[in-house]
């Protein structure tokens, strides 16, 4: 048994755990194995384990890792977690199966374009930046609600849920919480939320998909 198969054994055991304490079925929430900075060998490790969701934070990254891995894998599906550059949407559209970045008016209508042009529609989330940090990525939470109108009824995007990052000092719970209040709100039904250190407490208040990166691979390179 590899290493990497020993940790997704682990990660996936806590999420059930997890899931089972706050009466939810461990079947709901998607473990995205958050795969930057490491090669595709790590990569492979997982997929010979059985695991098929993977997230990368930059579109040149998966680029240089993914396309060979795609076409030997269909069932692979390639998450976008990291922020989006309007000159890289193209590629993101052709490459990703999900956008779980989408933070800002420029970029939804650069999506919806390169979709129309594709033809092909992957599920996107909105980026909330639950802590308002200026360094972070995300719309701010009292932005959100006229965000999520302007990019399901004015760009047509498929909306499904929202993501969030909350800041490293301060307790992700009440971030979580937010995140899932304002996706009740527009009825949305996914959540990303959760990382490495905070998984569990995103599982039990329901998250539907976790990004865990150095529980399964170690530290990044």
């Amino acid at each position: 048994m590899s290493a990497g198969s020993e940790h997704l054994d682990e990660v996936t055991r806590r999420i059930g755990q997890a899931a089972r304490a706050a009466g939810r079925d461990p079947a709901d929430v998607t473990l995205v194995a958050v795969s930057k900075t490491h090669g595709a060998d790590r990569v492979r490790e997982l997929v010979a384990a059985g695991h098929r969701i993977f997230g990368e934070n930059r579109v040149q990254e998966a680029q240089e890792k993914f396309p060979t891995l795609k076409s030997e894998f269909p069932d692979l599906q390639l998450h976008l977690i990291g922020p989006l550059q309007t000159n890289k949407a193209r590629e993101a559209v052709a490459l990703f199966d999900v956008v779980q970045s989408v933070d800002r008016e420029k970029l939804a209508a650069t999506l919806a374009k390169e979709m129309a042009r594709a033809g092909k529609r992957p599920d996107c989330f909105i980026q909330v930046n639950t802590g308002e940090e200026p360094q972070k990525a995300g719309v701010l939470p009292a932005d959100v609600d006229s965000f999520v109108v302007a990019c399901r009824d004015t760009h047509k995007l498929p909306i499904v849920g929202l993501m969030c990052i909350p800041p490293l000092d301060e307790e992700p719970a009440l971030h979580f919480a937010l995140l899932a209040k304002i996706a009740a709100r527009h009825g949305l039904p996914k959540l990303s939320m959760g990382m490495s250190a905070d998984y569990e407490t995103a599982v039990r208040l329901g998250a539907t998909h976790v990004r865990v990166g150095s529980a399964l691979f170690g530290q990044r390179q």
